[in-house]
């Protein structure tokens, strides 16, 4: 036998998969508030819930993946026994697609549809960026007019208020990407050809409220340092233009939007003839080379439709208003596009105030389901970022995720009697959470819980229900019993007798909070005291 002493085996060591967050019950909590508002707004609005698996075909997302040579870039993928390549879900977008394809002759057209659900990216995480995440989104597929992007944008404005976000801290900020594509083709990236080149432009102009004009610019040109100067932090390339086409760019997005008329008459005034559009009656600045863009002018119309809809609605600028710097960065994209927008300031991780910005977005994607089908099939839709948006609310004070209270804790005193204890949690619990005739509640939910731990230790238990902020413990040991009696402990008046009593022989003759009662009279005793608590401003 070896002389050398055995190595004890090592412990497995507990670690968290980086940018994969565990979530505790205040934030599913929040997370189910805030969804269940948001879920009744996207049903005024005649939508429907639908659901699709996390994992989809690789080709599925096609060309949309963030490199289409490299299935494990962006996404996460794997082999199944076929060697058919499977992807976590990169968005909830993709998925609706080919849902929609499927099953394309048993669907109603247009097809309103809402889904929440996690996505994943196989993405560096950091503060605030994770690998899984949450959204929220709605759709409507075979819609072809841009009324229902401007009902997309009304119900997002909708959204925000119902979840308390007051008017002026929070905007819908609307643009067009035939409009951007009109300006690409202007400086020379139209084509397939530049496809690539495109879509660096597009996020470059993303990430005009992160760097700024300044960062936009060299995103646009030769690239940019994290650090601000060369050889400091990482470096992303640019998109390679030259400086007059920058300038054409960067000048479209500072443009504003006029209130002028969108169609005006070049001929003079003659009402006969048809009226042609003018670009720049909404975008007023020096564009000339976009003046005959087809494209561009296109995108201007739609807009102008857009704008018209929202306005005969109610909608002013105040809450929903054209901004040519949204973009969106995601390729699919072929017409209107959309931002839910937060105005108020926040604290970043380095102490700077700063706007909240964007809580969701999306816009018309006319070529994603037509992938499947040989035939144009319509769509529009919008995704809210779930844990962004609760941050947000949580910011406002509108959400706090708590639990009205704690459970009602049914004590142990005497082991061979956990069979009465367990009968006592039971008739609370249906006593307190009546039902209709379906099953369904009829008020807030009471949590009743049977203490599990150790019974020998009872000032353990009563610390236990303090930790879980019960509002009224319930206590029966062997006199109570064999009196037929039992002790409704009012925890909350407890705790007020307790902050004015010094003395302990005080503390014994206040009983603090305890109700003597009937074995009979415990469910009326505990909802007078659930009365009480209520009625003294107690969250019950």
């Amino acid at each position: 036998m070896s002389d050398k002493k055995q190595k004890k085996p090592q412990k497995l060591k507990a670690r968290l998969a980086r940018g994969f967050p565990d979530r505790s019950s205040a934030d599913i909590r929040a997370t189910d508030e805030m969804m269940a508002k948001i879920r009744l707004v996207y049903e005024r609005f005649g939508f429907e819930p639908v659901e699709t698996p996390f994992v989809e075909y690789t080709d599925a997302l096609g060309k949309f993946l963030p490199d289409q040579d490299r299935p494990n870039e962006g996404v996460f993928s794997f082999q199944d026994d076929d060697e058919q390549w499977l992807s976590l879900r990169y968005d909830l977008t993709a998925p609706l697609a080919r849902h929609v394809a499927e099953n394309f002759n048993d669907i109603q057209l247009p097809y309103r549809t809402y889904r929440a659900g996690w996505v994943f990216r196989n993405e560096k995480p950091g503060p605030g960026r994770f690998r899984q995440f949450m959204q929220f989104d709605a759709d409507i597929v075979g819609a072809p007019g841009v009324q229902a992007d401007a009902e997309m944008c009304m119900m997002m404005a909708d959204t925000m208020e119902a979840l308390g976000i007051p008017r002026g801290d929070y905007v819908i900020r609307v643009n067009n990407r035939k409009v951007l594509d009109g300006v690409m083709e202007a400086i020379g990236l139209g084509g397939d050809e530049n496809a690539s080149r495109r879509l660096t432009v597009l996020r470059a102009i993303d990430k005009l409220d992160k760097f700024g004009i300044d960062g936009v610019k060299l995103l646009l040109g030769a690239g940019r340092w994290d650090g601000g100067k060369e050889g400091e932090g990482d470096f992303t390339p640019g998109a390679g233009l030259v400086d007059d086409d920058i300038n054409l760019l960067i000048g479209f997005l500072r443009s504003t939007v006029s209130i002028k008329p969108l169609s005006i008459k070049f001929d003079g005034g003659n009402q006969d003839e048809d009226t042609k559009l003018m670009p720049h009656a909404m975008f007023p600045y020096d564009g000339s080379r976009l003046t005959s863009n087809e494209r561009f002018a296109q995108g201007i119309e739609e807009l102008s439709i857009i704008r018209s809809t929202i306005h005969a609605s109610g909608y002013g600028p105040d809450r929903i208003k054209i901004d040519p710097s949204v973009v969106r960065g995601l390729e699919y994209y072929t017409g209107p596009v959309f931002e839910a927008e937060l105005l108020f300031d926040v604290t970043n991780e380095k102490g700077q105030k700063v706007q909240f910005g964007s809580v969701g977005g999306g816009g018309r994607y006319d070529g994603l389901v037509s992938r499947f089908m040989g035939q144009p099939v319509p769509a529009t839709g919008f995704s809210i970022g779930v844990s962004r948006l609760m941050t947000a609310l949580k910011n406002l004070g509108k959400l706090s995720g708590e639990a009205a209270s704690g459970p009602i804790l049914v004590t142990i005193m005497d082991r061979d009697r956990i069979g009465d204890y367990a009968r006592m949690a039971q008739e609370l619990r249906v006593a307190l959470n009546p039902v209709d005739a379906n099953n369904q509640p009829l008020g807030p939910t009471i949590p009743v819980e049977l203490f599990q731990g150790n019974p020998k230790d009872f000032p353990k238990q009563l610390r236990y229900a303090d930790r879980r902020g019960s509002p009224i413990a319930i206590i029966q040991g062997g006199n109570e019993k064999e009196a037929g009696k039992l002790i409704v402990k009012d925890l909350i008046e407890g705790k007020r007798i307790a902050e004015t009593i010094t003395d302990n022989a005080e503390w014994r003759e206040a009983k603090a909070g305890e109700h003597l009662v009937d074995e009979g009279d415990l469910v009326i005793t505990v909802q007078r005291v659930l009365a009480e608590q209520a009625s003294d401003g107690q969250d019950i």
